[in-house]
């Protein structure tokens, strides 16, 4: 074995922890046989196999004899606590519910997603292929080592010929006995396991007892090729016995050319191989399908299994440190044969340990790919792993694994994959870190594992040190995983999941956002930081999707809430109608693409409805303060569903079997003409009554359906044509001389409409603000106010003056009794004169570029320009009689009568400020 230069004892790679065996009857295979398995059988064997594998007999005197005693039990400690930490999440997340097939997959994805559990388990499972493979070459030339016809060994038979062709045929055989054992079940593959076991631990013990009984003697070491080809001298290596002198002399480091490698040693390289040799924590969770008592057997069994481990190393570290001199350590790395009693027995263990890690790298992965197949996350590639047997064997999955690593075998040498391998099992442990430490972090009650010996910190530090250890072994097969891992999740989250694992990311918002919501203190609120927070009512969102869309819009970053009424009394209904509700509601915001909430309520009236919901709405500092409702007129609602382009055609996955019904089924036709309404003309008015008695902002939207598509976000925006926004920030109901403009309600209007114009799709729209002047008022002067107040209010806007209000009374307005609606002396016929004067002159002004002079619109035509895409007008107060409710309407209709889309807003709230 001193001529040993396998790629399987380059790097250590972790294929028998990919183990796992669902259990039967939870969804995973597995007979009723396979649930018996005790704490020792089912999780010390698997682990203590999973952790000694081949490098328990081939890499201690390569870690001794390059880094010494001191330096490699500090190693050996690192590498530990780096694998204590991982054990710690493991033990944790076993004990915190029952884990089915796919073991770390099955615990990743169950508590970080589909999307970055099915990526990892892929890897996972790519990795158990591959090491199964490296397994399988390690083996066949550890077999020719001793038995090839080109063997160079002092004690080699010399019977079997090699080449590349003859390793690729031992390869496929052996493969073939291991594939048979995997295929007959799991319950065989104990057994075998608990005879490798035996085999292993007795050529352990075998080495022991030979380090004491075995007296000082000269190992004559194979002779190295020299720089010109031809062979050096042989050198000689010592075993002294048990040496003060010898200890002496390997406890400092003395690193130099590996001779299996020729390159040469640092710390860094030796630990990488000493870690990759020890890791395989997780076999014994991944079979907790087949225990007895998984809560119990899990910590218990892992942590027997680290502390054998463990102690086995550090004996074999010393003995080997007080017993052997340097020369012996560095030169040859199976010097165990040379000192052991019986040196066959140490050949069976090597034959062992590599037959049952290939063993459990191919069981492992045909597990993780049943795992994985009965999820369906990729589709019709993994349909023929869900195949089992009778028995519950998924001998599918078995076969599918088999042939892959059968293509790998013909790869041949495997040096440089060995490393991604291990690195793909680094990403597992540290995603199982990561899942502890969000389920920790996230404080959810159900999180209540009976193994309590974790905390944030352990899982934290778990989470580094793996990262720490792939960029250590190797950086580029680190980058390379993480980048795969993306892409995978990012393939995944296209492809879509299911959801109903439970996605640990939400937990772990709600818990942010509530501790962030209980610091937003609304006694903090200051105007500078002020952004509307809306709440749009709709009756049918078949008829108001441009609605929905231009209120996404203008809510700048803050609160949007969808909300809906619908009517009814619980006290006669047999259980709630709304909740129902919210999946429809809930997939319409998806569809839309909107950011809103749903808020639902079940009320008697509509009006006490939407007092229900402006009060309750929210929480916290996040609370509505703009009511947006639609225009009650006479128009016939349209359908939006059959002609916006993301509800006419149903998505691809609607037409799968189990997927939620379309959106067209679930929300009623729009009214047809002539039928009655759901809500009054005076309940109408009063919702906007309430609004503002309740301190909330008012926004009546009209005509939004015709709207440019392209301005609501559903065309091209480089593209589109100019377009005006209008702003009249003066009640035109109420016509008076001065700068009206200057209220709050005004500087509301224009908040609102700079606001629109930073969304992307209106930034090549145009901003108008038409001043109104008095009959009395010099041309020139309040449009240089009003400017002035622009440029502080860092808005870029075109302004206009209009003259409005010749023949207008001059009285004192009775504005408490009456509201602002109208003159209060005034009767109905010369207020609806007065609505049809003022719809005149803003419909004037639509469609139109900068007027020849300071007229109305008699004064001049004025040149043509763009047309007038969204036009902002102040909304009066409503009249404090009930009993003028129907008139207002009236007026507020005359007012906007074929202005096209239109806003009528009334703020209540100062919104802007000119400080820094």
């Amino acid at each position: 074995m001193a001529s040993e230069n396998s790629p399987l004892l380059a790097y250590r790679l972790l294929g028998e922890e990919g183990v796992a065996f669902p259990a039967n009857g939870a969804g995973g295979p597995g007979g009723a046989s396979a649930q018996k398995l005790s704490t020792f059988l089912g999780v010390v064997v698997p682990t203590v196999l999973s952790m000694f594998s081949i490098v328990v007999f081939m890499r201690i005197g390569f870690v001794v004899g390059h880094a010494g005693l001191l330096q490699a039990l500090a190693m050996l400690l690192v590498a530990y606590f780096i694998l204590a930490l991982t054990v710690l999440s493991v033990c944790a997340i076993a004990t915190n519910g029952a884990v089915r097939g796919g073991g770390a997959y099955f615990m990743i994805s169950r508590t970080l997603g589909p999307e970055v559990g099915g990526s990892i388990g892929l890897m996972f499972y790519l990795a158990n292929v591959c090491g199964c493979a490296v397994y399988m070459l390690g083996l066949v030339e550890a077999v020719l080592d001793v038995f090839g016809a080109d063997a160079t060994g002092p004690s080699g038979f010399r019977v079997l010929p090699q080449g590349y062709g003859w390793s690729v045929l031992y390869g496929s055989l052996l493969l073939g006995l291991v594939g048979g054992v995997c295929t007959l079940g799991a319950g065989l593959y104990a057994r075998a396991s608990f005879l490798t076991f035996l085999l292993v631990s007795g050529s352990l013990a075998s080495v022991l007892i030979s380090f004491v009984a075995v007296g000082p003697r000269d190992i004559i070491l194979t002779p190295r090729p020299g720089p010109n080809g031809s062979s050096l001298p042989p050198q000689v290596g010592h075993y002294t016995g048990f040496n003060s002198s010898t200890l002496k002399a390997n406890l400092a480091a003395g690193y130099s050319q590996d001779y299996t490698t020729g390159a040469m040693m640092t710390f860094a390289s030796v630990f990488a191989v000493l870690f990759n040799g020890c890791t395989g924590i997780m076999a014994g969770a991944n079979m907790s399908g087949e225990l007895k008592d998984p809560s119990r057997a899990i910590p218990l069994g892992t942590i027997i299994a680290v502390a054998y481990t463990f102690l086995l190393y550090a004996l074999l570290f010393f003995f080997s440190s007080f017993t052997c001199d340097r020369t012996l350590l560095q030169e040859d790395y199976g010097f165990f044969r040379a000192i052991s009693l019986w040196p066959p027995l140490v050949l069976v263990g090597v034959y062992a340990t590599s037959l049952s890690a290939s063993m459990s790298s191919l069981i492992g992965a045909s597990r993780i790919l049943h795992a994985l197949a009965q999820d369906d996350l990729f589709g019709v590639v993994l349909a023929p792993a869900k195949v089992v047997s009778r028995g519950g064997n998924p001998w599918g999955a078995v076969l599918y694994s088999w042939g892959l690593v059968q293509l790998v075998l013909l790869a041949g040498k495997l040096n440089t994959l060995a490393a991604v391998v291990t690195v793909f099992y680094l990403v597992a442990y540290a995603a199982v870190d990561l899942s502890c430490l969000s389920l920790e972090w996230a404080s959810a009650p159900n999180f209540r594992p009976t193994f309590n010996l974790f905390s944030w910190h352990t899982c934290l530090l778990g989470v580094a040190s793996c990262l720490l250890m792939m960029f250590l072994i190797s950086p580029g097969a680190a980058g390379g995983s993480l980048l795969l891992m993306g892409l995978l999740s990012a393939l995944l989250t296209a492809r879509g999941g299911p959801s109903s694992w439970g996605y640990v990311s939400q937990a772990l918002l709600f818990h942010q956002v509530r501790k962030y919501l209980l610091r937003l203190d609304v006694r903090k609120e200051h105007v500078k930081f002020w952004r509307p927070q809306l709440l749009l009512l709709v009756g049918n969102p078949r008829g108001a999707l441009p609605l929905l869309r231009l209120t996404n819009q203008l809510k700048k970053g803050g609160l949007y809430v969808l909300g809906h009424v619908t009517l009814g009394d619980l006290d006669f209904l047999p259980s709630d109608p709304v909740q129902p509700q919210y999946g429809a509601w809930l997939s319409l915001v998806d569809r839309a693409q909107v950011k809103a909430f749903v808020d639902l309520t079940l009320s008697p009236s509509v009006r006490q409805g939407a007092q229900q919901l402006l009060r309750i709405s929210g929480l916290g500092g996040m609370k509505p303060n703009t009511l947006v409702l639609g225009f009650y007129d006479d128009t016939h609602p349209e359908d939006h569903f059959l002609t916006d382009p993301a509800f006419s055609e149903e998505p691809a996955d609607g037409l799968r079997e189990g997927a939620p019904p379309a959106l067209s089924t679930l929300f009623p036709p729009p009214r047809a003409p002539g039928s009655p309404r759901a809500l009054s003309p005076q309940d109408y008015v009063a919702m906007v009554a309430d609004a503002l008695k309740m301190n909330k902002n008012v926004v009546l939207a009209r005509a939004c359906g015709a709207l440019p598509p392209e301005r609501l976000g559903r065309g091209s925006g480089g593209t589109s044509q100019p377009h005006h926004v209008d702003v009249w920030p003066l009640n035109l109901l109420r016509p008076r001389g001065g700068p009206g403009y200057v209220d709050v309600c005004g500087l509301f209007l224009l908040q609102m409409a700079t606001i629109l114009g930073m969304v992307p799709a209106w930034h090549s729209a145009r901003l108008r603000i038409f001043l109104c002047l008095g009959p009395q008022e010099a041309p020139g002067a309040a449009e240089g106010r009003l400017r002035a107040l622009l440029s502080q209010l860092r808005i870029r806007a075109e302004v206009q003056e209009v003259v409005w209000g010749e023949g207008a009374g001059t009285r004192e307005q009775e504005e408490e009794e009456e509201g602002d609606f109208g003159n209060g002396g005034q009767g109905e016929a010369e207020a609806e004169a007065l609505a049809c004067s003022a719809n005149t002159l803003v419909r004037a002004q639509q469609g139109r570029g900068r007027v020849g002079g300071p007229g109305g619109p008699e004064a001049g035509d004025g040149e043509e320009g763009p047309p007038t895409a969204l036009t902002f007008l102040y909304l009066p107060r409503p009249p404090a009689d009930s009993a003028r409710y129907t008139r207002y309407l009236a007026l507020l209709e005359i007012l906007s009568r074929d202005l096209g889309p239109t806003l009528l807003i009334h703020g209540v709230t100062p919104v802007t400020c000119t400080d820094l």
